[in-house]
């Protein structure tokens, strides 16, 4: 039973998330509230490390929630259910592609869609901005100094035309060696 419900929520993750795989963080923000397979954290975690892996961010959380819940069976089953909508969709619009394309309402729906994923996708960056530049001390969330400073100092460097040339995981390891040194 537990595995055919990783299958399941994993695959309405996988229809609904249009926009690929930043797409899918406000549903994975809400399974974590709602199931005890991962917490905000450990996502945020896996954020970082997608960063460094091929795949997208759901398909790296549903492996990872699925396998931590019910051993690879349960990282097999959670991984398919994402995958399988995707898969499906693909095969409906290859299939019927010139169609869809000139179909004026299908235009009109995706017209409405992006904006909503937008509206998603921050509001799940607003999420991740509180598990990851903030602490808990005491039972109150205070800012993780060290962790606002090192967001703040890149994303400004990122502005500078000449240093958006660099791979996001050179960025990625900057941070990472700046944590460790400073032990944040």
């Amino acid at each position: 039973m537990l595995l055919l419900e990783l299958f399941w929520e994993f695959f309405k993750i996988g229809l609904f998330a249009v926009g690929g795989g930043p797409a899918t963080l406000p549903y994975l923000i809400d399974l974590a509230e709602k199931k005890p397979w991962y917490t905000i954290a450990q996502l945020t975690n896996i954020i970082a490390i997608s960063e460094s892996t091929p795949g997208p961010i759901g398909l790296n959380m549903s492996t990872y929630a699925g396998f931590q819940t019910a051993g690879v069976l349960g990282g097999l089953c959670a991984t398919i259910g994402l995958v399988v909508p995707s898969v499906i969709i693909i095969i409906l619009v290859a299939k019927f592609l010139e169609n869809f394309n000139k179909n004026k309402y299908v235009q009109a729906a995706f017209r409405g869609i992006r904006p909503a994923v937008t509206g998603l996708i921050a509001a799940a960056v607003m999420n991740l901005f509180q598990v990851s530049l903030y602490t808990e001390v005491n039972g109150e969330n205070v800012l993780a100094v060290g962790s606002a400073i090192i967001g703040i100092v890149i994303f400004g460097l990122l502005q500078i035309k000449s240093l958006k040339k660099y791979h996001p995981i050179v960025w990625f390891l900057i941070g990472a060696v700046v944590g460790i040194i400073f032990r944040l």
